[in-house]
């Protein structure tokens, strides 16, 4: 391949416009609240509506952020603060944008606004047979604290176990 035509091909314009935009993740909005409410929807069993998200936009103690990849928003992270404590209370990925490691940088990210916000401990439950998440909150520093039993209702009436974890930012 001719060295110009290389150099063209790894331009960031190029690539980003080839693969669909450089990922972004920046605080959401009340106009994401529809889109947002979509992935939940697809990515849990209860989702939440709109209006749900419409709501934790405009609470002060809750910090939204989106995942974007060009136009499209393709993930989020929600987390609510009280004092110097934090829970994220949900990270979703478009399946389409999966194991491209997005999640990660979303969570760190959004893990990094808390703490500029004085978050000094993060909480969070995850479904015990939830592999890749589980990985991925491993990965970031999270380690099991706690077992909720029965803690998710499953559509068909199965009840799963939670697992609670913590991350301390100081």
């Amino acid at each position: 391949m001719p060295k110009f035509y290389e150099s063209w091909l790894s331009e960031s314009w190029l690539s980003g416009w080839w693969g669909g935009g450089t990922p972004v993740v920046e605080p959401a909005s009340l106009r994401d609240a529809r889109r947002l409410a979509q992935l939940h929807g697809e990515s849990f069993h209860r989702g939440w509506g709109e209006g749900e998200f419409e709501g934790m936009l405009t609470e002060r103690n809750t910090l939204v952020h989106r995942l974007r990849i060009g136009s499209q928003i393709a993930g989020f992270a929600v987390s609510r603060m009280a004092a110097d404590e934090a829970e994220i209370l949900s990270i979703a990925v478009a399946a389409s944008q999966r194991g491209r490691g997005l999640s990660r940088n979303l969570l760190l990210t959004h893990l990094g606004h808390l703490a500029a916000r004085g978050a000094r401990t993060i909480f969070l439950e995850v479904e015990e047979n939830n592999q890749p998440a589980r990985r991925l909150y491993e990965r970031a520093g999270f380690s099991v604290v706690g077992r909720r039993e029965r803690y998710y209702q499953q559509p068909g009436g199965e009840q799963l176990n939670a697992l609670l974890m913590r991350r301390d930012l100081s």
